[in-house]
């Protein structure tokens, strides 16, 4: 018998889009920056321009989440890319989920979004935007979006840590407040998108024109995505504390707006601290991938760099707190 390799990755695209569009012509396949779990391209057909992820074998999650996720949000009224199709393995010879949706026009650089000309009109309305939109997410019914779990990220950046053995004591301070505040659960659990912040948003001279990257989307409590666009790190350099965009009390008041929930202020500090620890440990290990030799990156030996930025970040966040 005779064994056939694999078809290329842009090769293997173009069958799943001639699958999909038929006759239509099919134009460049260009190949973007990924994440972790997927490989990405954007594709001409027709007169139109779609984004095709396909996911990686290591990926520890199926995609089929995230297409459900996508549809869910899109249901509810939160602006995403338009599912066009998703094919899971069964489906696909080199046994591959693939997702298509269609392009959405925009920019997903923060630091143009905060200072360029071209965005002064929309920056004065994307976080009541963007507090709107996650008030609509946070408002889905979790049981009708199949797969999606609970997540304890506190616990999954702890083990993180101590697999990678290096001291960091100021994290471990972080995480005895953390333990010794530990917020009353929340009766409210949600759809939460796990990464909701500037980076994440496609943003076009009107405002939001969608959010993306839904990957690490799971059930929890909604005052998580809150805190994470809070994050110092998700400011660029802008003094403001919302996504560098506005004050938290605008970003509470269009969200208790649109959703009729009031935030609780303290839990949304207990996440806040919580996301900036879990931003330097993932500086910690994308600086443990570079120097063990996985992968040897600029960019990685850089994110690494920002690890004692995070644990100013922390004393800063918990000052009169301890």
């Amino acid at each position: 018998m005779v064994e056939h390799a694999p078809p290329a990755p842009d090769e293997a695209v173009r069958q799943v889009l001639r699958d999909l569009f038929d006759e239509l012509a099919i134009g460049d396949v260009v190949r973007l920056t990924g994440g972790a779990s997927r490989a990405t391209w954007r594709v001409a057909v027709g007169d139109e321009t779609f984004v095709v992820q396909r996911q990686r074998p290591e990926a520890e999650r199926d995609m089929a989440v995230e297409a459900a996720v996508l549809r869910s949000a899109a249901a509810a009224g939160v602006p995403v890319p338009e599912v066009v199709a998703f094919r899971g393995p069964p489906d696909d010879d080199a046994g591959i989920a693939t997702l298509v949706t269609r392009l959405v026009p925009g920019e997903t650089i923060a630091r143009k979004i905060l200072r360029d000309d071209r965005f002064a009109d929309a920056r004065p309305r994307l976080a009541g935007q963007l507090g709107r939109a996650l008030a609509r997410l946070h408002d889905i019914d979790v049981d009708t979006v199949a797969g999606l779990e609970p997540v304890d990220a506190l616990g999954e950046y702890r083990g993180r840590l101590d697999e990678i053995g290096e001291p960091h004591p100021a994290f471990e301070l972080a995480f005895r407040w953390l333990d010794e505040h530990r917020p009353t659960p929340s009766e409210r659990t949600c759809v939460v998108h796990g990464d909701y912040r500037m980076g994440n948003a496609i943003v076009d001279e009107h405002g939001l024109a969608a959010v993306i990257d839904w990957e690490l989307a799971h059930v929890g409590d909604p005052m998580e995505d809150l805190a994470w666009m809070c994050v110092p790190a998700w400011r660029f350099g802008s003094p403001l504390p919302a996504a560098g965009l506005a004050t938290r009390d605008e970003l509470f008041a269009a969200y208790a707006e649109e959703s009729g929930v009031e935030v609780d202020r303290d839990v949304v500090r207990w996440w806040e601290v919580a996301g900036i620890l879990r931003w330097g440990i993932i500086c910690v290990m994308q600086a443990h991938v570079h120097r063990s030799g996985v992968m040897r990156s600029h960019e990685l030996a850089a994110i690494g760099r920002r690890v004692c930025e995070t644990e100013h970040d922390l004393f800063l966040a918990l000052e009169g707190r301890w």
